[in-house]
């Protein structure tokens, strides 16, 4: 009878191979994480704080501070850093998704609102890839670039936790990848919500905390 001589990892919580990592960052950008972007066009200043207040203030004062440090921690230890940002391939958005057109989401190609925000903006040739669709791998051919780069574990940061960033787990799950979540560099409009997506996912990937990944990663450089 014959055997399959391969062998799989059998848990999901393996430290990072920095030549075989990537870190994505999930649509963090001016569209709907600036307070000028254009997800938030025509509310007043009270109304945007009704609705939005406490999502940036977690945004401005722990996430992207976090988001930062695991950025400049896989810089360090040569992982990749790929973006992803909603944005158009056209100016009018007729290649957007129907979700998308019926959502109302609309960031024309080139545009400031489909750039990377500036506390965490891509250096040198940091891939970033615009999508029209929650997950990035269905309208980009993420799939194909990080098996080019030989990727086989996927760290995810961004936004919303538990929509795009939670669609893409279960993706990169099904192709293959052991993922990481890194859960306090994440954020949706509640806690209530956040709770709810991690407990959720928690069945298909490994879930660090932003600390946790900075001394992973720096344990593996003074190895």
């Amino acid at each position: 009878m014959a055997t399959n001589s391969k062998t799989f990892p059998t848990t999901r919580q393996i430290p990072l191979e920095p030549r075989q990592s990537a870190l994505l960052f999930i649509d963090v950008q001016n569209f709907s994480a600036h307070r000028k972007g254009a997800e938030f066009d025509g509310l007043s200043d009270a109304e945007f704080n009704e609705k939005y207040g406490w999502f940036f203030s977690e945004l401005e004062t722990r996430v992207i501070p976090n988001m930062q440090a695991i950025q400049q921690a896989c810089r360090t230890a040569a992982v990749e850093v790929m973006y992803t940002t909603i944005e158009s391939l056209t100016l009018d958005g007729r290649d957007r998704s129907l979700d998308y057109k019926i959502t109302g989401f609309h960031v024309p190609k080139g545009s400031w609102d489909g750039k990377v925000i500036d506390q965490i903006a891509p250096e040198g040739d940091e891939i970033v890839l615009p999508k029209s669709s929650s997950s990035v791998f269905v309208s980009t051919h993420i799939d194909y670039i990080l098996r080019n780069l030989g990727v086989k574990q996927f760290v995810l940061s961004g936004l919303l936790t538990d929509q795009c960033v939670e669609g893409a787990i279960r993706d990169a799950c099904d192709l293959g990848y052991l993922v990481t979540q890194v859960t306090d560099a994440c954020l949706t409009y509640s806690q209530e919500r956040h709770d709810h997506s991690l407990r959720t996912i928690q069945g298909y990937c490994r879930q660090v905390t932003t600390q946790e990944l900075v001394d992973e990663l720096a344990g593996l450089s003074n190895g």
